[in-house]
């Protein structure tokens, strides 16, 4: 599962590289693919597994073979479709228009950073506040012991 969704977003960065946005690329790599799929698969090692007899049973799955050759017509098929659909597609689209503001590969990072610092300052600040203030509440949160109710 880790694996497959690690595929999917680099797939997704590797749109954003050929639509030329690689700020986005860099940025979908560094926070979803360094920070959530690590804490995936961070989250799926620490899980504790139940060494139960009785919880085994319940997730016991009864396998055959009796679809095994439809699979395999069906899964051919596909895949066949597919291969004559890539042969025969137009990528012409996939070139980049150059315009006067911006050349056919210059990045758009220091365009990104001298707007949110200079006429979207005060929207990044109130975000990065934003931040900070829900990582605070969330420590806050982590950390608070409760207290015993002791009336008596």
């Amino acid at each position: 599962m880790a694996l497959g969704l690690f595929a999917s977003l680099l797939g997704v960065a590797a749109l954003y590289v050929l639509a030329g946005a690689d700020f986005l690329a860099v940025t979908q790599i560094m926070v979803y693919v360094g920070g959530v799929l690590v804490l995936l698969i961070f989250g799926i090692m620490l899980t504790k597994k139940s060494q139960s007899p009785d919880n085994q049973l319940k997730n016991y799955v009864l396998t055959s073979n009796i679809n095994q050759f439809w699979g395999v017509v069906v899964s051919l098929s596909i895949f066949g479709i597919l291969f004559v659909a890539i042969l025969t597609a137009n990528f012409s689209f996939f070139e980049r228009p150059t315009n006067v503001e911006q050349s056919a590969g210059a990045s758009t990072v220091q365009p990104i950073g001298m707007s949110l610092l200079t006429t979207h300052l005060l929207p990044f600040e109130i975000a990065s506040i934003l931040l900070m203030v829900a990582l605070m509440g969330a420590t806050y949160i982590a950390t608070s012991k409760t207290k015993p109710d002791n009336d008596e």
